[in-house]
């Protein structure tokens, strides 16, 4: 009898422990839409597949799982596929690359453009991506983006983005970007674009063979171009080496807060683009920057040192992006 018993209770005791493993293998597997898996383990093999796969106009969040590989896709995520989610099984083992650039030709002959360089662009609002290495992998030959931004409210989180000339274009002039504890490396110019973008934890890394680490080309009318929020400037370059920036257009807005500066920053911070006008329109500022090129003794005259009740009144998540918190 009591064998009996004890018989029946193992046998209760074997069926809770796989109804809760079953449950528990579909939570894990109910967490995302689809599954995008080189070796064919999951719904799609390339990036592209689960792109065309999401409805026009959806207007829930569409969460897909990329699983470790290299995928070498030119893409980009349409207006009007919103609230798109990649998450990358391991931020580098997850690579999304492609090898254009400016000077490369179209079957007309003609050079496809900085622009029609970016291996991967997101037009669509809402678009989120964790985990995942995004990378132009073209070499120093010029103008060659590894990501465009013309999408509002984006947000990157953990996410490496490689290059030399021109890796990072948040490109329009509407769209509000954040991105939080990324690595993003390049040469000249390697963050640009008109959009409103925050940094915040960010590794920014400039290589060899560059002098400016962003380009802003901020429009008249919007308080905030480049915010970078407690990054870190790295570097193998040499000693002053890099300016912070330099206006591709003439209201160009970037500011430093809390930054650490390698030695590779000039001391004068600044240049000007050879456009003496550009320096009564731009706002370049910096906050308690520190390292061996936050030294602010000798800036250019026409950059500016934020004040504590500037700083603390004008430079929060919240004021710089109104009614959207990416948090």
């Amino acid at each position: 009898m009591k064998n009996t018993i004890r018989l029946a209770f193992m046998m209760v005791l074997l069926f809770a422990t796989q109804l809760f493993t079953a449950q528990t293998a579909n939570s894990k597997k109910d967490k995302y839409d689809f599954v995008v898996a080189k070796d064919g383990s999951g719904n799609f093999k390339t990036i592209q597949e689960v792109i065309d796969a999401v409805p026009f106009l959806k207007t829930t969040e569409t969460k897909i799982l990329i699983k470790n590989g290299t995928y070498k896709e030119k893409l980009e995520i349409p207006e009007n596929k919103n609230k798109i989610t990649f998450i990358g099984e391991d931020k580098d083992s997850v690579i999304i690359t492609y090898d254009d650039f400016a000077s490369k030709k179209n079957s007309a002959g003609e050079n496809i453009g900085t622009s029609g360089s970016s291996s991967f662009i997101v037009t669509a609002n809402d678009f989120k991506a964790k985990n995942i290495t995004f990378e132009n992998a073209a070499g120093p030959v010029g103008q060659a983006v590894a990501v465009r931004v013309d999408g509002d409210r984006i947000i990157f989180d953990n996410c490496k983005f490689m290059g030399f000339q021109d890796t990072l274009y948040p490109r329009s002039t509407t769209s509000r970007q954040y991105y939080k504890n990324c690595y993003i490396e390049g040469t000249t110019d390697f963050i640009f674009g008109a959009s409103t973008a925050v940094f915040d934890q960010c590794e920014i890394f400039a290589k060899p063979g560059g002098a400016y680490v962003t380009a802003a080309s901020t429009p008249e009318n919007r308080e905030y171009g480049f915010v970078f929020l407690n990054c870190k400037l790295t570097t193998n370059s040499e000693n002053d080496s890099y300016y912070l920036g330099r206006p591709w257009r003439n209201f160009a807005k970037t500011v430093f807060v809390k930054c650490e500066m390698a030695g590779h920053i000039k001391p004068e911070g600044w240049h000007n683009w050879n456009k003496p006008e550009a320096e009564n329109t731009t706002f370049y500022a910096e906050y308690l920057s520190t390292g061996p090129g936050g030294n602010t003794a000798s800036r250019v005259s026409w950059s500016h040192l934020l004040t504590a009740e500037q700083f603390a009144n004008d430079y929060t998540i919240q004021t710089i992006f109104k009614d959207w918190n990416p948090n």
